[in-house]
C-alpha cells in the first residue's frame, strides 16, 4: 500500500546533510550528514557527488543538478543544507548599469531639427 503525498509530508525527517563548496580546485564538493541513518547519507552522498562532482557553482549546469539533488533529498525526506561559501542573494543578478538618456548618445551625432 503506498501512502499518499499529505502523508509522506507529515513523516519526520530521516537526517540532515549539508553540502558544502570546498573552492575551484577539484573536489569542490563536501557532503557533510549532521544526524539521521548513516546508510541513508551515504547513498544520498553519492548520488549527490555524481551530480555535482566536477561542477563549480558557477557553472550553468550545476542550477539544474542543484534542482535534481534537492528533489533527491524531498524524496529521501532528508533536510538538504546548502553551503556555497557566499550570500546566494548576492548572486541573483548582476547590476545593470544605468546610463542617463541624455549621455547615451553624443550631441555631434544628432541630426539637428529644422
Amino acid at each position: 500500500m503506498s501512502m499518499s503525498t499529505e502523508e509522506l509530508e507529515q513523516l519526520p525527517p530521516q537526517g540532515h546533510v549539508k553540502i558544502v563548496y570546498q573552492g575551484p580546485t577539484s573536489p569542490h564538493w563536501e557532503v557533510r550528514g549532521v544526524f539521521g541513518d548513516q546508510r541513508v547519507i551515504e547513498d544520498f552522498r553519492q548520488r549527490a557527488l555524481a551530480r555535482l562532482q566536477l561542477l563549480p557553482p558557477h557553472d550553468p549546469q550545476f542550477r539544474r543538478n542543484r534542482e535534481r539533488v534537492n528533489r533527491d533529498a524531498e524524496r529521501e525526506r532528508l533536510i538538504l543544507e546548502w553551503d556555497l561559501g557566499y550570500a546566494e542573494d548576492e548572486v541573483a543578478a548582476p547590476p545593470v548599469a544605468e546610463t542617463p538618456a541624455a549621455e547615451a548618445i553624443p550631441a555631434e551625432t544628432v541630426a539637428p531639427t529644422t
